[in-house]
């Protein structure tokens, strides 16, 4: 009888968080996270770790992107919205009504096929190769090999962060999009010329991480803006956060997850930034 009860109540847990927790939330027990599929990995093992600390408390969470997680926590419709960007950078968004929680930070960097020969580039061969200004890896030191750009997705956080600080305004070349991270990786990897990009936690050994201007893709050459391709992870809320959605922000932001979870995910803790950077881009030293 008792493995029974124990089944049905492990069977009621699932059947709440799949069909969007609506009793739950009433009680208060269970709220959702929706948005950046680059902080996504995050959100879900902070969950997963929350809800063992905290037995009866469910975190549903989901991706969509940061578009999706802003205009879902703007409406009320979630009660966090994770966005790779500021709410102040996206249109259709009143950033003066939501309440912005840097939870993590996250690097991006160039990646390309393992056979293209180069690991190094300037910013502007970056831009160039993106903008199909340079259509061959030859004509950088590289292989001759024709150079296929992967692009992300129109509106995803990732993409805005590389064009904002890589493309100087001008536009990238009509190419294959993708909004999955994983997907990315894995035509880089198995496409001969390939070239894109991924936040630090998602790149292996598959691909080949590309310097910039004789800096690598570091924790610590992001934490003093040598490396200029990252982004501050954000959970929204619609106003100051409460009672579950609070406790949860809180456990993201204490220094058992900063100093364990996020780094082991690859993340950047926020706690490591020696410089802060706001949405207009000014940079000011902590």
């Amino acid at each position: 009888m008792r493995k029974k009860t124990l089944l049905l109540v492990s069977l009621l847990a699932f059947v709440a968080i799949g069909s969007g927790c609506a009793k739950w939330i009433e009680k208060g027990e269970s709220i959702t996270a929706v948005g950046s599929s680059a902080l996504q990995p995050l959100v879900e093992s902070a969950a997963e770790t929350f809800a063992q600390k905290n037995p009866g408390k469910f975190i549903n969470v989901q991706g969509g992107g940061s578009g999706t997680g802003l205009s879902q926590v703007q409406s009320g419709a979630v009660q966090i919205g994770n966005s790779d960007l500021f709410a102040e950078e996206k249109s259709g968004i009143d950033a003066k009504k939501l309440v912005d929680h840097k939870v993590a930070v996250v690097g991006i960097t160039p990646i390309v096929n393992k056979n293209v020969g180069i690991k190094a580039l300037t910013t502007d061969q970056l831009r160039q190769i993106f903008t199909g200004e340079i259509s061959n890896w030859q004509a950088l030191g590289g292989n001759d090999q024709k150079i296929v750009l992967i692009n992300r997705a129109s509106g995803s956080g990732t993409r805005t962060t590389f064009e904002r600080w890589i493309m100087n305004g001008k536009e990238s070349k009509n190419s294959q999009e993708q909004d999955s991270s994983g997907m990315v990786k894995s035509i880089v990897a198995q496409t001969p010329g390939a070239i894109s990009y991924l936040a630090f936690s998602n790149v292996d050994t598959s691909v080949t991480k590309v310097s910039l201007d004789g800096y690598d893709p570091t924790t610590a050459n992001v934490a003093t803006n040598k490396w200029p391709i990252w982004a501050y992870e954000h959970m929204y809320t619609k106003g100051q956060p409460e009672s579950l959605t609070k406790a949860f922000i809180d456990d993201v932001l204490s220094d058992t997850v900063q100093k364990t979870l996020v780094k082991k995910m690859g993340y950047i803790s926020i706690n490591e930034m020696q410089i802060d950077r706001d949405a207009s881009g000014r940079v000011t030293n902590k």
